[in-house]
Order: structure tokens, then C-alpha cells, then sequence
């Protein structure tokens, strides 16, 4: 088989497919955390950072845009709150997996976003320990 035709061919034994990049749109209303998580996500391989939103009515138009995988989005924000950007979107036919992330991590924050349709919750001060554990807990096959 020439160079040439090994492009379109199968696989050889003992190669696999490269794995699916899982994207991700992170909302929240403080540029500075957007910019420490864009650091902390982009050292997750297999996961790219596709947009950054600063309110829920910005985050839901950046959604049916991009249709991320995953939607990293803060519980307070002006306007649309979090619980209200997680319910909006898991409203929808295909809707991205959401963790609501905030610096309030009482059980009654965890458990209102778990309510409202979260998949997970990340409080801020944990964020950068914990994220590697949610990923593979959400995107496990990935």
C-alpha cells in the first residue's frame, strides 16, 4: 500500500483512533477566574476551552453556537444566575453536561445545583484540585 492510500485506510494492529477532544465553555462574571481556569484547563489533555461567556444569557447563545461538551458555569452572576443557566440548557434536546462552580460550597449550594440539573459542582478554592476528578468522572470513555 502506497503513502498515499494509508490516509484513507484502517487503522494498523496496535494503533487506535486518536481520542475526541471534549470542549468546553466556561461562564462566570469575574475575568479574573475566567483567566486562572483557562491556565488550570488548558493542562487537561484531551480538553479544550472553546469560549468564555460572562452572563447565563451570553453563556446560552455561546451554547447553541459552539455546542460545547461541557459547560463550566458560576452559580452567582448578575442577571441569569447559574442554576438558572444550568436549567435553561438541560432544558434543551442535546444538552452539554454542566458543573456549576462557586466560591460558596455549602451542601445547600451543592445540592440546589444538583437540583436544578447540574452534573457536578466545584467550588472555586477546590476548583483546580478537584477538576481532574470531575473530567474523568463526566467523560470517562474519553
Amino acid at each position: 500500500m502506497t503513502n498515499e492510500n494509508r490516509v484513507n485506510a484502517e487503522p494498523e494492529a496496535g494503533f487506535s483512533q486518536p481520542k475526541k477532544i471534549i470542549t468546553i465553555l466556561h461562564v462566570d462574571d469575574s475575568e479574573v477566574f475566567l483567566e486562572a481556569a483557562k491556565e488550570v484547563l488548558s493542562r487537561q489533555a484531551g480538553f479544550r476551552l472553546v469560549g468564555q461567556a460572562r452572563s447565563g444569557e451570553e453563556a446560552i447563545e455561546q451554547v447553541a453556537a459552539l455546542s460545547p461538551d461541557l459547560v463550566l458555569t458560576d452559580l452567582f452572576m448578575p442577571g441569569m444566575n447559574g442554576l438558572d443557566t444550568t436549567r435553561h440548557l438541560k432544558a434543551q434536546p442535546g444538552a452539554p453536561k454542566v458543573v456549576v462552580v462557586s466560591m460558596h460550597s455549602g451542601s445547600a449550594y451543592r445540592s440546589a445545583a444538583l437540583v436544578a440539573g447540574a452534573d457536578a459542582f466545584l467550588s472555586k478554592q477546590q476548583f483546580t484540585n478537584d477538576l481532574p476528578a470531575v473530567l474523568k468522572n463526566l467523560f470517562p470513555q474519553e
